[in-house]
């Protein structure tokens, strides 16, 4: 079996193919999922790079992700932080090896890690009452490309699982997976156990 596996890019269309684990250990394993998954080096993300951080323990799960301007990660612009539960269902009938799932957002957090207007102003965040290097919480006004739980309080994803790690799908340029109809179509390269 096979999963189609997409580059890092957020539009980046090129793919390949890498082996998936057997259904037997694939949907039970992803439901009762436990630990911390990190991305194993900087990837390109949103025109600049980032990195990911899941944890799963009892149904729930987490995601811390950290964007910045260079690979380096030193010229930093944000963390995004959001969770609740999640519900792996059938098999994709689009991508092979992969599942349907809904993941929760029953919460959203966002903390401004750049005093520079522009960048700031770039990112739409500009009128989103953040301060810098202080959590804020999002949940219900929204801001740039989040909306707020009240209007988008589930990601329709793909998760699966490889010989390389937990995959997830490829988002879209505008972040918007709040229905089934904008589940990804191609998975993303794999975060791996910590």
């Amino acid at each position: 079996m096979k999963i189609l596996l997409c580059a890092l890019a957020v539009s980046t269309a090129a793919c390949a193919a890498l082996p998936a684990l057997s259904d037997a250990s694939g949907a039970a394993t992803l439901r009762t999922l436990h630990g911390t998954y990190v991305s194993p080096a900087v990837e390109e993300w949103y025109g600049g790079y980032g990195t990911r951080e899941f944890v799963f323990a009892d149904g729930q799960w987490s995601l811390i992700f950290t964007h910045a301007l260079d690979p380096a990660m030193t010229m930093r612009t944000f963390q995004f932080r959001t969770g609740g539960a999640y519900r792996v269902g059938a098999a994709s009938q689009i991508v092979e090896g992969a599942y349907d799932t809904v993941f929760d957002e029953d919460w959203k957090h966002v903390t401004l890690l750049t005093d520079v207007p522009e960048i700031i102003a770039g990112m739409g965040m500009a009128d989103c009452g953040l301060t810098v290097n202080l959590e804020t919480d999002i949940s219900a006004s929204g801001c740039a490309a989040w909306a707020p739980v009240a209007v988008c309080g589930e990601d329709h994803d793909l998760i699966a699982l490889s010989d390389e790690g937990l995959h997830f799908g490829q988002r879209p340029a505008d972040n918007d997976m709040c229905t089934a109809d904008k589940r990804p179509t191609a998975l993303l390269p794999a975060v791996v156990a910590r």
